[in-house]
């Protein structure tokens, strides 16, 4: 019930809907009990005419209150019909038809208004998760499958409309419905209503034993859901490769396999559900078979009882039939739902170890230098950075080369604070970067990576990402600088062209100088480029390195390379090994110092 309280927050806007829901099923439950007992007045017409009431009765009290309204009704139908019996039941026809029409024009305005809460809670759980994982840090999709994720979005929030919120429908008016009915029956007779009631708490227990087991079920259908999408998003993502070494089969069993589990757990799960309403039923059926046989003594042998008064309990008793297994099968929606909201809520309750603090400034311009002081990192156990110290100065262009697993990417994420360092600090103009606001900290700088990140959108909408409102003008300008516009204007419908989906409608070149146009257009004090030409061929690698150095001019960059021509003109060129700095200098200065700078130079065949 917890999981439970905590999804209930997101209905408060919609509270209003929540009143009017509750407001027509009060009128839906009454009328529901109204209409069965308004069958007694017209079963007196057709069987028993010699009981009419030509004079109104005296009401003398709450005792005789059931043979008041009973007589009344009598009275009012004898007065309307007079001599014609058939004036009578067309009468109290139309009141039993009234009633019902009554009580479902009540339930279908219950449910209008239910359906707002429903869809607004499902729409605002939707919106706050996406952004939650807009928000979460880089770090915690390392650890998460995307699959997963997805399935929470969509499959589990889908599961906590379909049991929990069907729980708000229930929660007024099926209760409602069977206090109604019991108090209309206890009405009609006591000793009867008494003698249901010693079957109701039997009943309740059997169905209780069913469910119990049914959120650690329910628990492993989703988990195994959001298997099974992570390897249908891995073979979408990865699908070139598979086909290229023939993995189609392998991966396909490992799809079966997950499929097989969810089959079966599915299985299990929907089996223990699907007993709920067969039992149900039949220990709804054995209620009324006791309640014939003991009714009907009543009628038949006690005399206690009228027979019209007895089929409209009938009536009404099996009227609680239908809510009470309503109110079984939400608990099982609950069971559920428990499992969805848990997975729901785990994300939705996930800190953010990168955040802004407290007394976070807004930083709007860059002066001085970007300085990393003793810094170090690891992702998991070991270090990639110990005891790191770099200055780049505003106007610099410091290259970072070495090895593979040598922690230059690492920087570039430390930087731009897609992690947050162990030890030591990162400053920009003297301010630690964990007291720049994290929105004002990324507007200061432009990224390029070696993977171009684009989206399936227009051209000109993966550009404008750079700078919110650009004009056409604009944009054309950064793609000219990035020497994208030409390949652009040759596209089916040049800006407005669609890319597909990851730019897949475009060449690794093409993608390349788009990425570098998205931040050309954004025009940030600080520039990282990391690898960012390193997809590229020897032409296309020619034009961007064009768009580069046009773009670094009097700019302040960290330019993280494997190919090492692209960096000739840096400012300075630092090695790394290991997460140290092993060598520091222009390309002139390093390649005489005959170190690793220069076998690196050489393994890449580069003439100096």
């Amino acid at each position: 019930m917890n999981y439970f309280k905590k999804i209930l927050q997101f209905a408060k806007p919609y509270r209003k809907y929540g009143f009017l829901n509750i407001f027509f099923n009060v009128l839906y439950a009454l009328f529901s009990a109204l209409s069965f007992a308004a069958l007694i007045p017209m079963l007196d017409v057709l069987f028993k005419p010699e009981d009419k009431v030509f004079e109104e009765p005296e009401y003398l009290g709450f005792s005789n209150l059931k043979d008041y309204l009973q007589d009344y009704i009598n009275f009012r139908v004898t007065a309307y019909s007079g001599d014609d019996d058939m004036k009578g039941l067309v009468l109290v026809i139309g009141l039993v038809l009234v009633l019902f029409l009554l009580k479902n024009v009540f339930n279908y305005l219950a449910m209008y208004f239910i359906t707002f809460l429903r869809n607004g809670v499902l729409k605002d759980i939707r919106n706050k998760m996406y952004r939650k994982i807009v928000d979460l840090p880089i770090s915690y999709f390392s650890e998460k499958r995307k699959g997963d994720v997805i399935a929470r979005i969509t499959s589990d929030v889908l599961e906590i409309q379909h049991s929990f919120l069907s729980v708000l429908e229930l929660i007024v008016r099926e209760p409602l419905t069977i206090v109604f009915t019991i108090l209309i029956m206890f009405g009609i007779s006591t000793k009867l209503t008494i003698f249901v009631f010693v079957f109701i708490p039997i009943a309740g227990m059997i169905i209780s034993r069913i469910g119990k087991s049914l959120k650690k079920q329910s628990d492993k259908v989703q988990k195994e859901q959001g298997e099974f999408l992570s390897i249908v998003e891995e073979t979408l993502s990865g699908l070139r490769v598979i086909k290229a070494f023939n993995s189609e089969s392998r991966f396909y069993q490992t799809f079966k396999n997950s499929t097989d589990r969810f089959f079966r757990f599915s299985n299990s799960l929907l089996n223990r559900q699907n007993l709920a309403s067969p039992t149900g039923e039949f220990l709804g059926i054995l209620v009324i078979g006791v309640l014939l046989w003991f009714g009907g003594k009543m009628v038949l042998v006690d005399e206690t009882l009228d027979a019209s008064s007895f089929i409209a309990y009938m009536g009404l008793a099996y009227n609680i039939l239908t809510p009470a297994k309503a109110i079984s099968k939400a608990s099982y929606g609950v069971r559920k739902g428990n499992a969805a909201a848990e997975r729901v809520l785990e994300v939705l309750e996930s800190q953010n170890p990168i955040s802004d603090s407290e007394n976070a400034t807004e930083k709007t311009s860059f002066a001085d230098s970007i300085a990393i002081n003793d810094v170090s990192f690891k992702y998991e156990q070991d270090y990639v950075l110990k005891d790191f110290n770099l200055k780049v100065k505003k106007g610099q262009t410091v290259a970072l080369v070495g090895q593979s697993g040598s922690g230059k990417s690492t920087i570039a994420n430390l930087v731009t604070r897609f992690y947050d360092v162990n030890e030591g600090e990162i400053l920009i103009d003297g301010t630690n970067i964990k007291d720049i606001s994290k929105k004002s900290l990324r507007g200061l700088m432009g990224l390029v990576t070696q993977d171009s990140i684009l989206f399936n959108d227009t051209v000109n909408n993966n550009i404008a990402l750079g700078k919110e409102g650009a004009t056409d003008e604009e944009i054309i300008e950064a793609a000219k600088v990035a020497n994208a516009h030409d390949f652009i204007k040759d596209l089916p419908n040049g800006y407005d062209t669609n890319i597909g989906d990851s730019g897949n409608k475009l060449s690794g070149g093409q993608k390349q100088r788009l990425s570098i146009a998205r931040a050309v257009l954004k025009n940030p004090p600080i520039m990282i480029l990391d690898e960012a030409t390193s997809a590229l061929d020897t032409e296309s690698e020619r034009l961007v390195q064009d768009a580069l150095e046009n773009m670094m001019r009097n700019r302040t960059s960290l330019v993280i390379a494997h190919r090492l021509s692209t960096i000739r003109n840096a400012d300075s060129i630092v090695v790394l090994n290991k997460g140290k700095i092993v060598e520091q200098g222009t390309h002139d200065e390093l390649m005489k110092s005959e170190k690793g700078y220069k076998k690196l130079v050489e393994m890449q065949s580069f003439t100096a």
